[in-house]
């Protein structure tokens, strides 16, 4: 590791530090708050027993699920909207009068039109992803750079071919930025669906230690929520520099 992160890993480390000693002092016996030490031996039994590995899969399967259906469909009609000004025009009340309409909203009504289970998840997370990638993928195009579309009107290319050689090239580096994004909007409502209604997943297992009175393992899966979600973002960073250097005449 490098020195920045050793730097970046002292606060945390200390806290947990001190909030050990601390709950070590005092005799603290909580049905909120538990010692980093019985954190991680909950986290430890979860994992023995297959919770924690049952649970992470089910939450990343429908928080992938939602990217897939919410982040191609943005770029489908991202790029649409991109290259033709008048379906812009079109589509911008419906995008400004749904857009602001939280994802977790929507849960009552999936639920009537999938009933529990990975449907209802993954449209309310994809619904929660399309918009960050339709928003970004519309500017991108948009920006593309007016004589490579000259280009590829001299060289006559058919639409499918002028999006796929010339628009998509030129426009990738910030689609990624939209997928980084949407990346971390599906987890937050892959777990926030799991904790209001959906009975599988972290959320439904942070919500049934919370309701058993067992704040260790309530923490536990809290602490490894955290790691997927910073562990998602670092994945995606890393395709989004590769995009860039792969593609180095477009800048962040």
């Amino acid at each position: 590791m490098s020195r920045g992160t050793w730097q970046a890993l002292a606060l945390p480390a200390a806290l947990i530090v001190l909030s050990e000693l601390a709950m070590r002092a005092a005799h603290v016996q909580s049905d909120v708050l538990a010692a980093p030490s019985e954190v991680l031996v909950a986290a430890w039994g979860a994992l023995k027993d297959g919770t924690l590995r049952r649970a992470t899969f089910e939450t990343l399967g429908a928080a992938l699920g939602g990217v897939l259906l919410g982040g191609l469909s943005g770029l489908a009609l991202g790029i649409w909207f991109g290259l033709s000004r008048s379906a812009a025009r079109l589509g911008s009340l419906s995008i400004e009068v749904f857009r602001p309409i939280p994802a977790v909203a929507l849960m009552p009504i999936a639920m009537l039109v999938f009933g529990f289970g990975y449907r209802m998840e993954i449209a309310t997370v994809g619904f929660a992803c399309f918009w960050p990638v339709l928003l970004l993928t519309q500017s991108a195009v948009a920006n593309v750079e007016p004589r490579l579309l000259e280009v590829a009107r001299v060289l006559s290319l058919n639409p499918w071919r002028r999006v796929w050689s010339i628009v998509l090239p030129a426009a990738l580096p910030r689609i990624l930025v939209a997928f980084r994004l949407a990346t971390g909007v599906a987890l937050v409502v892959s777990v926030t669906v799991e904790i209001a209604t959906n009975p599988f997943g972290l959320g439904y297992e942070m919500m049934n230690a919370s309701q058993n009175l067992q704040p260790a393992l309530m923490l536990a899966l809290l602490v490894w929520v955290g790691l997927l979600g910073w562990s998602c973002n670092a994945l995606m960073s890393a395709v989004e520099r590769h995009g860039f250097r792969r593609f180095s005449g477009v800048r962040p």
